[in-house]
């Protein structure tokens, strides 16, 4: 990615990390900046999820809307880190906090900042809104994996 680069799409997401559907949580980073990413994950019906977390009042499990913070993170991290194709896997969630539901037609937008970086080891803290309500707030640790 160029260093002047300011937003990533799903082609160039998929470049930076592994998951595919219907584990990839960011549809679109549209701001990168000196130690932040702004993404967007659209949240459709026709999610995975859905048709078995209450089908009559579908809602968006906390874990995964954690595990979008989470994907959101690790590009922030790869490109910060100059990492593409090594793997981050999560090591800790701190301060992990659901404030309101996530439901169908909805639209996360993802904020992450990097608060520690050392060697192998990162820390993250992020949160998701939709709108202007804050949806999930977490600290996330990753680990890089450098023999991959």
């Amino acid at each position: 990615m160029a260093e002047d680069q300011k937003t990533l799409d799903l082609a160039q997401i998929k470049e930076m990390i592994p998951h595919r559907y219907p584990f990839l949580f960011v549809d679109k980073v549209i701001e990168i900046h000196e130690n932040g990413l702004t993404a967007i994950k659209n949240v459709t019906v026709n999610e995975a999820f859905f048709q078995g977390h209450f089908p009559d009042y579908p809602v968006m499990p906390g874990v995964l809307q954690v595990e979008a913070l989470a994907q959101a993170s690790a590009l922030l991290v790869i490109q910060q880190h100059n990492l593409k194709n090594k793997p981050i896997y999560f090591m800790a969630l701190d301060k992990v906090k659901f404030r309101s539901q996530v439901v169908p037609g909805d639209v996360l937008t993802l904020e992450v900042e990097i608060v520690r970086w050392g060697g192998k080891i990162s820390k993250c803290r992020g949160r998701a809104l939709v709108g202007d309500t804050v949806v999930v707030e977490a600290e996330m640790t990753a680990m890089m994996d450098y023999n991959q």
